[in-house]
């Protein structure tokens, strides 16, 4: 591939390909977003990881990323396939709060832990219950050619008018019968027919319910994504990002509505879908209750951005395991990167562009080659710990890497945390420390003149000894 190609790998087309923006120089990315029932947990955090890294590594090419991001506070339920609960409504139920309290509560948490992660803001954040006209809307337009049929459950989208319906998901749809959780509401015609408009029940009251030309009740949640799209991105734009659960239903509905109710195709260029965190053998998700979130990863001592770290580890496409070890890994690292790029900060001297240019060509092409994180961090470790390079030059390369890598590397103020840790020089500072208590400063000295060997400084402090590798 030629030096300067973004190569991205595209979930409808099976394959990395050349990154082409609709309107040269400028991109626009839509990333499906939380839906907040619940605390947004370090799995879900991937997501938001993910397709920061996406917009990042396009601004730093020169593009103008317009990055719109969805809050899903109404019609989600508990089966993707429109069946089951509204997952808002049932976490109102069981606390006896208001549903947009709730909502607003974990769309904090979430804001929260995406700037403890150095996760940019969007251009735009749109939240479903914000955009019930454009939703109703769409669907009339929908109706209006033919593809909606209605039944007491509510508006239903026709997918045997869509021929296409499939082939996104290379679905088998006689298959998709037996997937269901729930069973499926009476009258549908398909078993993939999917709800664009969900009519309130009879015998009772949702919090949240709007009037319509179908009566009242609420918008579908794949509704909710096409419509708040369109309106901020137009009728076709260049990347959609989503996990890859979302790929069978989700996304594959919001293509049939989108294009059939838009007259295009393909409505977006480019799908990419990140691979979920693994816990114990399985996904990390709410319903097993094996999840974590960030602040829990705080009070076990670790830093937030070791998480961003942790992350930075693996491919977005490829399944990640989590666990105490690894993440305890992932701090180890995190903080001996800092400490070796903190030394650097006031490095002084003229730097060589042809011997940095080398490790700056690897990295881009990383970045560029489908945002792989784990062959770019390895180049700024490199970087970081190279015999080969001047302080000034280090400082310089990994100033630059942390434009996309976004883990305050070279700061001014890194975190007071921000120190080494090695369990075997710990354990022998620790010696020292106590050999300097009972005034044995032979010993001291020895252990002193042991770890300069290695390379480690040891630093007296007020508050003890800190070491560093020199």
């Amino acid at each position: 591939m030629a030096s300067g190609d973004i190569r991205l790998y595209n979930t409808r087309t099976r394959s990395k390909e050349v990154f082409e923006p609709l309107e040269p120089g400028r991109v626009g990315i839509y990333s499906c977003g939380p839906t907040v029932y619940s605390p947004q947990h370090i799995g879900n955090l991937r997501a938001s990881f993910f397709a920061d890294l996406l917009r990042r590594s396009l601004e730093i090419d020169g593009l103008v990323v317009t990055q719109v991001i969805n809050v899903t506070d109404v019609g989600h339920l508990t089966d993707d396939a429109d069946d089951g609960e509204d997952k808002m409504e049932r976490a109102a139920a069981a606390s006896g709060r208001r549903a947009n309290e709730i909502a607003a509560q974990y769309t904090q948490q979430w804001l929260d832990d995406r700037q403890r992660l150095n996760i940019a803001e969007p251009d735009v954040l749109c939240r479903a219950t914000e955009h019930i006209a454009e939703q109703i809307a769409m669907v009339q337009r929908l109706e209006e050619k033919g593809y909606t049929y209605q039944i007491a459950d509510g508006v239903y989208f026709d997918t045997a008018r869509f021929a296409g319906y499939s082939d996104f998901a290379h679905l088998d749809l006689e298959m998709q019968r037996g997937g269901a959780r729930v069973a499926p509401a009476a009258g549908k015609r398909q078993p993939a027919d999917f709800a664009l408009w969900k009519s309130s029940p009879s015998d009772s009251k949702r919090q949240q319910e709007w009037d319509s030309p179908w009566g009242r009740g609420f918008p579908g949640w794949h509704i909710e994504c096409s419509a708040m799209s369109v309106r901020y991105l137009g009728k076709r734009f260049d990347i959609h990002t989503g996990g890859v659960e979302h790929v069978r239903v989700h996304h594959t509905n919001e293509i049939a509505q989108s294009e059939c109710a838009l007259d295009v195709h393909p409505w977006v260029s480019v799908w990419m879908h990140e691979d979920w965190i693994i816990f114990e053998g399985e996904k990390m998700s709410k319903s097993l209750g094996n999840i974590a979130v960030l602040q829990d990863l705080v009070d076990e001592g670790f830093l937030p951005l070791a998480y961003r770290f942790f992350l930075l580890q693996a491919h977005y496409r490829k399944q990640q395991n989590f666990n105490g070890d690894a993440m305890a890994a992932a701090d180890r690292g995190y903080r001996r990167l800092l400490a070796l790029a903190a030394g650097l900060r006031g490095a002084e001297g003229t730097c060589d562009q042809a011997r940095m240019a080398p490790f700056a060509d690897r990295f881009a092409a990383a970045r560029r080659d489908d945002l792989n994180a784990p062959q770019a961090l390895a180049v700024a470790l490199e970087v970081a710990r190279s015999g080969d390079l001047e302080a000034a030059e280090k400082r310089d390369l990994l100033l630059d890497f942390d434009r996309w890598l976004g883990l305050d590397l070279v700061v001014a103020d890194p975190p007071v945390a921000a120190t080494e840790s090695d369990p075997e020089i710990d354990a022998q500072v620790a010696r020292r420390e106590q050999a300097r208590r009972e005034k044995d400063w032979a010993e001291a000295d020895r252990i002193r003149d042991e770890l300069a060997a290695l390379g480690i400084e040891i630093v007296d402090t007020p508050d003890g000894a800190r070491w560093r590798r020199r």
